[in-house]
Order: C-alpha cells, then structure tokens, then sequence
C-alpha cells in the first residue's frame, strides 16, 4: 500500500516538474506596429509552436480606410486576431500603417520606408509582405522598388485588375451637377476623418480620397499594371508567375458577400457586390484577385471576412481566416522564406 502511494506520489511530482519545466520554457513575443516614423509593441504572445516561423519577418499591409489598431486597443486591429496568432505561431509579425486614402505610389513610399526600417530592427536581409486589398498593390510597389530585400508578396483580396465599384463611385463624383456640388464636400469629410482615424492608430497622414479612388478604377489599375507587371496573369483568369525577381508570389481571396447574420457590414458588401459581374468578396471580382500562385480564389469569405474583421465575425462553417494567414507563414517556411 505504502509503495503505491510513494509511486503515485513520485508521478505527481514529476508531472509537476514537467508542467514546471514547460512554464518555464514558454516565452512571450511581441509584435510591433509600424508607421513612418517608428516601430513599438502592439501587443503579445505566449509563443506555443514554430509552425508559422519563416525566415524573414512578415509585414502585414492594410487596405484602403485601413489602420493598424484604432486607438491602440486589440479589438481595434485590423488584421483582427491575426497577428497574435502568428506571433504565437513562432513568426516575427509588423503590422504597418500607411496613409488610410490616396494612390499606392505614395502609400507604396510609406510602406516601403516602413520596411527598410524594420530591415534595420531585425537585421533580416528580406521581408515577407502580406497585404489585403489596395495594401496587394502598394506591396506589389514596394517589391519593384527593392526586390532584393523581398522574399515574398502575399495578396489577399487585391484589386489588381482595378473594381467595378471604384468605377462607379467614379462616374458620380463626375456627374455634371451632383458631382460638381457634392464631391469636394464629400471628399473633403472623408480626408478629415480618416485623419483622424490614422491618428488614433499611431501616425497621421495626409489624405488623398480622390487619387486612392483613382487608384482603383479599371483604367487606374491598367496603368498600374503597365508600370507594376510582376506576376499579373497573362490570361483572362489566370495564375501568375510563381517567381519574378528570385520574389514568391501568392494570392488568395473570397466570394461570399453574406457570411455571418450578426456582421454588419455584411449588408454593404451586398450591395456593393450588385455592381460587380461574377463572383467577387463585395469589393474587389475573383479573377481581379489573381496574383502569382492563386492558393485558392473562392473561400465562403467577403472583402472584410478575408481579414477576420467585423470582430471575428465570419462564416462559422468555413475555415477560419486566422487559419489561412497561419498556414500561409507555414508554406513560406516551408519554401524556406
């Protein structure tokens, strides 16, 4: 009887020593957000694995009206829950801030000034970029300008064929009375508060509404393309280049526009969604996506899902997209990127 106690009592206390052990060896890991003039934390991490750890950094580049975190706070960020995630994951993750509205040639300059600051942070020779929406384009940028220190180019939900729904809003503010009384007005509110908005994620930027508008239209993103062709498809709905410049290129994006009843703004991309032929995510049409190696062009998810916002609030039967941007990280590692 004796022995049995002493046994179990000698199994407890080395399941304690291994408990103790594996406390002790967790770390906890930063992520840090970015702007033009530094870098600080954003947050943290309890690291459980290395299955998202790649070689180089991944920088993480918001789309149009997008943010690193409004006012600081976690439930503010606009790679919702993605960036811990990937922190946790082993990845070394810097979230940028560029200018909310105006074209890619100066957001692409604010994000390019922001990765050759983290080069110097990590001492990393590359960066892997990860962008949604018209943050694709101003990664797509930053990529011909430095192709030497860029490993990667991510897209997620990119308009790189330009979005019916930039066309649109387009021929409005060009209309001859409605336009002419309406849109310095309009512009004019959209420029203040998004000045605001950046402010109250780190930096405050000048706005440009009308030239990020420009940027997006079909014949804004031809000229793009012109200037920018690395890994676009060569045919109607095609992949791209899978490397261009010793560059890994990848996309991926989404086509559902209703995706979860308590999401909000799932109504709006409805809407916007009307004006697009074919499939799209709301925003941006499945084959516009088409960046490099398509990993996949049609997940249940619409233009806000594909960065898990409005707060997590996604389609619950599909993956979620915190998976996607993890097993992304892992493909990278495995690429040796």
């Amino acid at each position: 009887m004796k022995r049995k106690i002493s046994m179990k009592l000698s199994a407890l206390v080395f399941a304690g020593s291994l408990l103790s052990t594996s406390l002790a060896s967790a770390t906890t890991a930063t992520y840090q957000f970015c702007s033009t003039s530094s870098c600080k934390a954003g947050g943290s991490a309890t690291v459980t694995s290395n299955y998202a750890q790649t070689k180089y950094p991944l920088v993480m580049a918001h789309g149009m009206g997008g943010f690193t975190a409004i006012g600081g706070l976690s439930i503010g960020q606009y790679f919702y829950g993605i960036n811990s995630d990937l922190t946790a994951n082993g990845a070394k993750v810097f979230a940028t801030q560029v200018a909310s509205f105006d074209s890619s040639s100066v957001r692409g300059e604010q994000l390019l000034s922001q990765v050759k600051q983290i080069l110097a942070i990590t001492g990393a020779q590359k960066v892997n970029l990860i962008g949604h929406s018209q943050g694709v384009l101003d990664s797509r940028y930053v990529a011909a300008m430095i192709p030497a220190n860029i490993a990667s180019v991510t897209g997620v939900g990119g308009p790189n064929l330009g979005s019916p729904v930039a066309d649109t809003i387009k021929s409005v503010t060009q209309a001859p009375v409605v336009g002419g009384l309406l849109t310095p007005v309009i512009t004019s509110g959209l420029n203040a508060f998004f000045s605001l908005l950046d402010l109250s994620s780190g930096q405050q930027y000048s706005q440009n509404s009308i030239a990020g508008l420009n940027q997006l239209t079909t014949s804004g993103m031809v000229a793009f393309n012109k200037q920018f062709p690395q890994a676009m498809p060569t045919s109607s709905c095609g992949q791209g280049a899978a490397k261009v410049n010793n560059i890994n290129y990848y996309s991926w994006s989404g086509t559902r526009l209703l995706s979860n009843p308590l999401d909000v703004s799932d109504g709006f991309l409805a809407l916007t969604g009307a004006l697009i032929p074919g499939a799209s995510d709301g925003l941006v049409g499945q084959c516009s996506s088409h960046l490099g190696v398509v990993v996949r062009d049609d997940y249940p998810q619409n233009h806000l899902d594909e960065v898990n916002l409005l707060f997590g609030l996604v389609n619950i039967f599909a993956t979620s997209p915190v998976t996607l941007y993890r097993n992304q990280a892992n493909r990278l590692k495995l690429a040796g990127l």
